[in-house]
């Protein structure tokens, strides 16, 4: 009788292995330096995106959702402003929140929370952003702790762009893919949070969302995965890290 044993084990090691490997999310992204400053026009082809490898918000919150868009993002740098750039390959799309600093988390929205640092000891930024280009953009000192609005001046200074309309009302029924772009210049992140301009080998904490908590099918999703027992974007401990690069 030939035994079959461990060829089984084997056989099992290497497959587990396999879907570790296919499932396992990277909590590491390179923020590549722009030569050129882009055009802030939402355009996911345009040359200067073309060149960066794009992360994947792809790790569900909570139960599997009925509703799975395709998220991706791209993060970029120069000498003033950090660049963030969104594309939603997504369905049931609204937006109706119309005035910055409104709850858009309701909406099909994406967010970026960052701490500029290596740790998020001193706190971090959550930006959050509907499809339509308003944002909820606050600095916290912890969770939902010493919670700061970035001011109607600063937010004036986000240079924002995005290809839906400003209101989506109704509901958008069938798939449809929309993006949205902008630029933070590290000079208004100064009046929040003490913070160097980053160079190539700087590191800051971060994590990237998309949700859409009032819409017919709403769900939680993340870049880096969140070991929490309930949908919860607030909790800094899981961030992943940005490694500035030249």
């Amino acid at each position: 009788m030939i035994c079959l044993l461990p060829l089984l084990i084997y056989t099992l090691s290497c497959s587990t292995a396999h879907k570790e490997s296919q499932t396992a999310p990277s909590s590491t992204y390179e923020v590549t330096k722009f030569k050129h400053p882009p055009v802030i026009d939402a355009d996911w082809e345009k040359e200067e995106w073309t060149k960066i490898v794009p992360l994947a918000i792809d790790n569900f919150m909570g139960d599997r959702p009925e509703h799975l868009p395709k998220v991706q993002a791209k993060i970029a740098y120069d000498s003033e402003a950090i660049y963030v750039i969104f594309r939603v390959e997504d369905q049931y799309v609204k937006a109706i929140h119309q005035n910055h600093q409104d709850p858009v988390y309701k909406d099909s929205c994406v967010e970026f929370f960052f701490s500029p640092e290596v740790s998020s000891d001193s706190g971090y930024f959550n930006l959050e952003m509907n499809c339509g280009g308003k944002m909820l953009f606050h600095h916290q000192s912890a969770p939902r702790v010493g919670n700061v609005n970035v001011s109607p001046e600063d937010i004036g200074k986000v240079q924002v762009a995005h290809s839906l309309p400003d209101l989506v009302d109704p509901e958008i029924q069938v798939p449809t893919t929309w993006t949205v772009e902008y630029r933070i210049p590290f000079s208004i992140l100064q009046n929040y949070h003490s913070l160097t301009t980053p160079e190539p080998g700087t590191t800051w904490r971060a994590n990237l969302f998309k949700c859409a908590d009032g819409t017919s099918h709403p769900h939680w999703l993340t870049w880096a995965p969140i070991d929490f027992p309930r949908p919860n974007f607030h909790v800094p401990e899981y961030f992943g890290r940005l490694q500035f690069v030249d």
